[in-house]
């Protein structure tokens, strides 16, 4: 059992909703702050289920006092924090040019911003105790932008420098508050049921896809284990990682190619389709959309290179192995596209 205080952003539903969910198994006390009334109450239900003990805070990250506000009240209710998971986001799936400039910065308020104003709130209270641990959940495109998603992509780009930064900064100060970050891969999350979207077809995870559970799992796991400096969660998105470090140019001209395609199912969008950018879907008006969205026949529920990384196997050669075998499957689903990238010239 493990009675530490642990606080999740966007524990509503996906990513955070499983995390919250697997910290409550080993008896945790587990404050859940997300904007949406339904699914927060739904989400303790899960957790109290699970054997932790929850307590919901409807709170929009993207605002720095309601952030603040949500880690006082935790303190005073729960007790000191000794975990912080960064987990909140929001996106918009479109070209850049039709995303409208408002769109652009709300996006980056809650998936960067929202980020900055937990670890300040965290760290406030952690700081003087000389202890505690942030998680941030990242993502392979913290690396590698991808077209369709340039406001998301750009935020976790942003959160990747914070965090190193930050990193840096504690260990110069020899603090024993600890951070680490958690890259995923696609997730079977209800983001792309409820993202904003301006493409003719219904947006989805680019495959392979794996369950929130598997990224939970890897998530608590950080939070016990904090020294390493991140985590990388999938044999895909080590791949994209590694890929893009030696040869990012391919790999521009492989997503200009294939990357419209891949994300959109070839279903016609839906037109009722709800929008969490503004207003939470999963609100009072709305209902819960739980963990998982509407790919759970094509999603994984295990990783073996995520497992691997949890033994005392090199995290170094297990994710060497994992990205030649990524890199070769993603070669084999398109040939074509490859070699065409790979000998396209250089713009």
């Amino acid at each position: 059992m493990d009675p530490r205080v642990v606080v999740v952003t966007g524990a509503s539903a996906g990513v955070g909703r499983a995390t919250a969910i697997e910290f409550a198994r080993r008896g945790s006390k587990v404050a859940l702050l997300a904007r949406g009334v339904r699914g927060l109450e739904a989400a303790a239900r899960d957790v109290e289920a699970a054997g932790g003990t929850a307590l919901a805070i409807p709170t929009d990250v993207g605002d720095y006092d309601q952030v603040e506000a949500a880690a006082a009240r935790v303190e005073a209710e729960l007790g000191p924090i000794d975990v912080w998971v960064n987990n909140a986001f929001s996106a918009v799936f479109a070209p850049f040019t039709k995303i409208s400039m408002d769109e652009f910065r709300r996006t980056t308020e809650v998936t960067y911003l929202g980020y900055v104003y937990g670890t300040k709130a965290a760290l406030d209270r952690m700081v003087p105790r000389d202890r505690g641990t942030l998680v941030h959940i990242g993502s392979a495109l913290s690396y590698r932008g991808i077209p369709l998603q340039s406001a998301y992509c750009g935020a976790k780009h942003a959160i990747q420098g914070f965090h190193e930064s930050l990193r840096c900064e504690l260990l110069h100060d020899d603090s024993n508050i600890r951070t680490t970050m958690v890259q995923l891969p696609a997730v079977n999350t209800p983001q792309f049921d409820w993202v904003l979207n301006k493409l003719p077809e219904h947006p989805q995870p680019v495959p392979p896809i794996f369950q929130p559970e598997v990224i939970a799992r890897q998530v608590v796991y950080a939070a016990d284990h904090p020294q390493r400096r991140e985590y990388v969660v999938g044999g895909s998105a080590v791949a994209t990682i590694f890929g893009n470090r030696v040869a990012a140019g391919v790999l521009d001209r492989y997503l200009g190619f294939t990357g419209y395609k891949s994300q959109q199912t070839g279903e016609p969008a839906r037109p009722d389709q709800p929008s969490n950018l503004w207003e939470p879907a999963d609100g009072e008006d709305g209902h819960d959309f739980g963990a998982h969205g509407s790919f759970d026949a094509s999603a994984s529920s295990s990783s073996a290179q995520a497992r691997l990384t949890r033994t005392g196997l090199s995290p170094l050669l297990v994710n060497l192995g994992a990205a030649v075998g990524a890199g070769a499957k993603m070669v084999a689903a398109d040939p074509k596209a490859f070699m065409k990238a790979l000998l396209a010239r250089p713009a």
